[in-house]
């Protein structure tokens, strides 16, 4: 029996008359990596927001780790939705100072998340004159500081070059591999192809599709084949 560590059933998002998500059900399995596809505007982001509480469910659950999700989750959770926080005329070590604060996590654990994300070596350099994947890397340590059991990236390669996109890659993977449960979002198909292991597709916030990816297969033609029925 597949062990599920994330699960919405008939997850559900109304803005007034407007349906965004329409009863979704995702089955996410622990410590993997999911790749939420959608072209802008499908629904990725609101059901993103509604698992890490930005938004109230109209109507579903969201089960997490087995149980239904509550406000206490948001401690096993990291997320870097949209544009990173962070204070631009300050360190990386700073930036992260601060939210140890706030999350009451030891100094220690800073160091820890700067190695993970291969910022280490920035010293006194702003925040705000870091390269775009260095700020992306940045919000990344951010929400790595509570030690998650759940990451979500929200588009996390928009603006970046390739060299940028390889070293998230990289990052993204090496933290599968340390038993973190990610799901990111994205519409580059190329880039899910090779990180993910399972997809789901939304379009007109319904979802359309959910399988474990085949590396073989012509992600583009499926994906169109989806959003176009």
């Amino acid at each position: 029996m597949r062990e599920y560590f994330l699960e919405t059933r008939n997850l559900t998002k109304k803005f007034r008359s407007q349906i965004a998500v329409n009863s979704i059900n995702l089955k996410i399995e622990k410590a993997s990596i999911y790749g939420f596809l959608g072209p802008n505007g499908a629904g990725k982001s609101t059901t993103l927001k509604m698992i890490t509480g930005l938004l109230y469910p109209s109507s579903g659950e969201i089960i997490i780790d087995g149980h239904e999700w509550s406000r206490k989750d948001l401690k096993y959770i990291g997320a870097l939705i949209e544009s990173p926080a962070f204070y631009g005329n300050l360190t990386a070590v700073e930036n992260l100072k601060v939210h140890a604060k706030l999350l009451n996590i030891p100094d220690s654990r800073i160091d820890e998340v700067l190695y993970i994300v291969d910022l280490k070596d920035t010293g006194n350099k702003k925040a705000g004159q870091f390269s775009l994947g260095m700020k992306q890397r940045l919000g990344i340590a951010i929400a790595l500081l509570n030690n998650p059991k759940l990451l979500i990236l929200d588009e996390p390669t928009n603006g970046l070059d390739p060299l940028g996109i390889e070293e998230l890659r990289r990052l993204i993977k090496s933290l599968k591999n340390i038993g973190i449960t990610i799901i990111f979002s994205s519409h580059i198909l190329s880039e899910v192809q090779q990180v993910a292991e399972y997809i789901g597709i939304i379009y007109k916030g319904e979802l359309r599709y959910q399988n474990k990816i085949d590396k073989n297969e012509d992600l583009e033609k499926l994906f169109m084949d989806i959003v176009t029925k």
